[in-house]
């Protein structure tokens, strides 16, 4: 006589409590790829795999960075919080703005502190670009507002009052508005760069002192970053430098807009010690030299391998 077949056991809570805890991991996984955009990074790194020494010589081509000096303490301004950087070709120099307590600092391409220049009226410079001459540019956040000041050997401190100022117009977030600002003298523009949603801006300008029309909007499908902290432009190649503080990342875009390579700003990564906190300004030379700054008053230095 057949016996009856067992009846199928029931699935024990121990079985559930491991399926939730899987179940549970993906998500968070999901949103901390979505949230950093890893999965775009990955795009990016398939894409560099597949790039020619040629073309990877014909841009900035950030993988082959490496930290020569990681976190130099900008001795003084631990409760200043420097926001921006820009190189000067012609003085050889740095030019770092303060955005807690205004500032404009001058600063020696090790990171050393030259001068420190107050800036009477502003309140809330972010974003500093130099121009030609003895001209720079500043962006004030808060007001929104850009202005063109002139600064020599000689300049120990900035009155707002001194120099014409350009509206920069509302934001669609007014309290994470424009942030990044670069020079690009071979369409002789102005780039301009809103923290939050991340969008890129031209401005016509001849470098001297005067903008010409308004800013118009240019397409940014390719800041795929959580915010946009600064801006530069590579002299040699021309192509375009995007730094994301929350994203932790440095992103290389060329001439028509499409991303090329990336940095992490992370520990471990490209010669990095410790992750970098919270990047606020990039910089690069004629040579290819990397500058950054990062909050409250980090320095670091990149060099290609």
């Amino acid at each position: 006589m057949a016996r009856n077949p067992l009846p199928a056991k029931n699935p024990s809570p121990r079985f559930y409590r491991r399926w939730y805890l899987w179940l549970l991991l993906a998500v968070v996984a999901y949103v901390v790829l979505a949230l950093l955009h890893w999965d775009d990074r990955a795009r990016i790194w398939v894409s560099e795999a597949g790039r020619s020494p040629a073309e990877r010589a014909a841009n900035v081509w950030l993988p082959d960075y490496h930290a020569v000096i990681d976190g130099k303490l900008l001795p003084g301004m631990e409760k200043d919080e420097a926001s921006d950087l820009s190189y000067n070709p012609r003085t050889k120099t740095l030019f770092s703005v303060m955005g807690k307590n205004p500032f404009l600092v001058e600063l020696s391409l090790d990171g050393d502190v030259l001068r420190k220049m107050p800036l009477n009226g502003w309140s809330n410079p972010e974003g500093v670009a130099v121009l030609e001459g003895n001209h720079l540019a500043i962006v004030d956040e808060r007001q929104h507002f850009i202005t063109i000041v002139t600064v020599t050997p000689d300049t120990r401190e900035l009155n707002i009052a001194d120099f014409p100022k350009f509206d920069l117009g509302p934001s669609a977030n007014q309290n994470k508005a424009f942030e990044g600002i670069a020079w690009d003298p071979r369409h002789q523009q102005l780039l301009l760069g809103e923290e939050r949603p991340a969008a890129l801006f031209s401005w016509k300008t001849d470098g001297n002192g005067q903008l010409q029309g308004d800013k118009v909007k240019l397409d940014s499908k390719a800041l795929d970053i959580r915010n946009l902290s600064a801006l530069d432009i590579d002299p040699r190649t021309g192509n375009l430098l995007v730094l994301s503080a929350d994203s932790h990342m440095l992103l290389e875009l060329d001439g028509k807009g499409e991303q090329v390579s990336f940095m992490a700003l992370v520990g471990g990564l490209n010669g990095l010690k410790n992750t970098i906190p919270r990047a606020e300004g990039v910089a690069v030379d004629e040579a290819g030299t990397l500058y950054m700054v990062s909050e409250p008053n980090l320095f670091y230095k990149f060099t290609k391998q």
